[in-house]
């Protein structure tokens, strides 16, 4: 759907009173739509979700309590520019992104940090390496090589009044919003896999960004008398990257869920990739 068709189908869905709140909670996002490579071989320094990854030599394999973490993605952000996705990522490189291969690690709790890692590497593509598979990586966090293909789409978040400091939207409306959102951008659009890179998530649970500010600073509860004051940083945390449950790649987060990478706004623009946070939810 592009900004006219959303327009229409919010007016269409009885929500015409409040589609200027909607229309400024839009955030642009690129789906990544994967393609099983099988035998044939991907291109260098390209995009992929799974298989191994093309590191430079300086880097080490990410590990969690001994044991090789999973390689999910690696994104080439030069194939991103077409789409003007987003000022704040680098115009060149790569990000990496790596995940515990027990999938032990749900972001729940401030000890979790180092269940995951996030790299970028800004120079020369020649100077990657492929590598192999680590000894000790387990066989169940080896993933199948993807390709993947882009395309724009526009997001909205499933919990509005988090956004709106002057939230008046009406039960009626907000039960509308919640169908329209449901369907959106179409049915059957809804049982497709649904990675992404930025843009608002698709919220299996609860709403992730208080969980983020509170885990990422050492916070393990609400009630935590230092918490209100990181509660109120929580709208600067924004989805750097979604993977689905991926048949393509063999990938199954818990029951079928969806594993996220977090990042606040300022480190993004800092390309500060090491401070970020995970959460796995799954059904």
């Amino acid at each position: 759907m592009d900004q006219m068709q959303i327009s229409a189908a919010l007016k269409q869905a009885g929500l015409g009173r409040i589609i200027g709140d909607i229309e400024n909670l839009e955030q642009p996002s690129l789906r990544l739509v994967s393609q099983a490579a099988g035998s044939q071989r991907l291109e260098p320094a390209s995009s992929r979700l799974g298989g191994l990854p093309e590191l430079p030599s300086q880097m080490a394999w990410p590990l969690l309590n001994g044991i090789p973490q999973s390689f999910i993605a690696q994104i080439r952000l030069e194939e991103l520019k077409p789409y003007g996705i987003s000022a704040d990522l680098p115009s060149q490189g790569l990000i990496y992104f790596f995940y515990d291969a027990h999938q032990e690690t749900y972001g729940e709790k401030p000890a979790d940090r180092g269940g995951w890692q996030v790299f970028y590497y800004g120079e020369d593509p020649a100077r990657l390496q492929q590598r192999s598979a680590p000894p000790g990586l387990p066989a169940e966090g080896l993933f199948q090589p993807c390709s993947i293909s882009f395309y724009s789409e526009i997001t909205l978040p499933g919990k509005p009044d988090i956004f709106l400091p002057d939230f008046n939207w009406t039960a009626d409306e907000q039960t509308r919003y919640e169908d329209f959102l449901y369907n959106f951008p179409s049915p059957q659009d809804r049982s497709a896999i649904h990675d992404r890179l930025l843009g608002h998530p698709d919220t299996i649970q609860d709403d992730m960004h208080l969980q983020c500010a509170l885990m990422a600073n050492g916070i393990a509860s609400i009630d935590d008398p230092g918490a209100e004051a990181f509660a109120k940083t929580s709208l600067d945390w924004h989805l750097l990257l979604q993977v689905d449950s991926d048949e393509h790649a063999g990938m199954k987060w818990a029951s079928a869920g969806m594993l996220y990478f977090w990042i606040k706004r300022a480190d993004l623009a800092a390309g500060h990739f090491d401070n970020t946070w995970v959460v796995l939810q799954s059904d």
